[in-house]
């Protein structure tokens, strides 16, 4: 690590705790050029993956696109705002967990569609209807019988 003061790379570690959070590392460094001190924090990187909509375009995974589909769906329904962060927080960790670059917008709408099962009904038939474009009543008659099964 270089010393932000007079840029030597000889420096040396002090002293070294953990955050209060625990997911970081604060280390107290000492240049042994200048003899100044300075603090650095080490914390995981996570890479968000890319997110492959249908027409091909991508563009990062976003939680919060995830949490305006929750609250679209669920509109004026009583489901606990707890249980929808639970339930984002699932989506988030099965999508992180995978490990890989890319993942399609498909697979990301489908762990929703899971989620809004067992939350509300209702609010699966409403993203349902969106996410799959139906068209006419059978379409819905459908999804309800599938939830219904559920």
């Amino acid at each position: 690590m270089k010393c932000p003061f007079c840029g030597s790379a000889d420096t040396q570690v002090v002293d070294t705790r953990l955050s209060e959070e625990g997911d970081s590392i604060r280390r107290r460094r000492k240049c042994a050029a200048c003899d100044k001190r300075f603090t650095t924090f080490e914390t995981a990187e996570i890479r968000s993956p890319q997110v492959v909509k249908v027409n091909g375009n991508r563009a990062d995974f976003d939680r919060e696109k995830v949490r305006v589909s929750f609250q679209r769906a669920l509109h004026k329904r009583p489901v606990p705002t707890a249980l929808v962060d639970e339930a984002i927080a699932r989506i988030d960790q099965r999508v992180l967990s995978q490990g890989e670059r890319e993942i399609d917008s498909r697979r990301i709408g489908e762990m929703v569609m899971a989620e809004l099962a067992k939350l509300d009904k209702v609010a699966y038939i409403r993203f349902a209807s969106v996410y799959r474009s139906f068209q006419d009543v059978d379409d819905f008659r459908d999804a309800i019988r599938e939830v219904s099964k559920a």
